[in-house]
């Protein structure tokens, strides 16, 4: 199970890279574009959602390598218990409010395909597509946080958890 998901967090983050490319090529397309003297409707908008697919879908990698900015002020003084207490709020916390925040994203994703929503930009793209990438990225997000939430509470330090955090500010 574990190397399974840590190739799900790997898989997310090389989409992640992929869409980093396509924001690359988007602009590429402008600038050249305007030294050429042509233009392709949308590649503000494309680089846009790319944009929107990058952020949240490196979000799972990210914090199984322990680079989330975590607030530490309270943690650094914790200690045994205490310290492993908070650390389980905070991560069941984090475990509901990702859950339903997945949730939502995929309603939003049938909600936009069910009425054929489109992007206001040049593009016409239907907008279930680009939110396809931010929903899935979330849910990527779910599924590390209730990883590292069971993790804990079997007894087993978070990949990236509490030990990683004397890295963050």
């Amino acid at each position: 199970m574990r190397r399974a998901l840590d190739a799900l967090y790997d898989a997310s983050a090389w989409i992640a890279a992929l869409f980093m490319i396509a924001i690359l090529a988007s602009i590429l397309v402008q600038v050249l574009g305007g030294v050429f003297g042509f233009y392709v409707r949308g590649t503000d908008a494309y680089a846009g959602y790319a944009m929107a697919g990058v952020s949240f879908l490196a979000l799972a990698h990210t914090l199984k390598r322990g680079e989330h900015i975590r607030v530490t002020l309270l943690l650094q003084r914790l200690h045994g218990r205490p310290r492993l207490w908070l650390e389980a709020w905070c991560l069941a916390v984090a475990t509901v409010l990702s859950g339903l925040f997945a949730w939502y994203s995929w309603k939003m994703v049938w909600w936009s395909w069910a009425f054929t929503d489109v992007s206001m930009a040049e593009d016409r793209t239907p907008l279930w597509i680009p939110q396809t990438a931010m929903a899935f990225g979330v849910s990527v997000l779910f599924v590390a946080f209730l990883d590292d939430t069971v993790r804990l509470l079997r007894g087993r330090l978070p990949i990236g958890g509490p030990a990683a955090s004397s890295r963050s500010e």
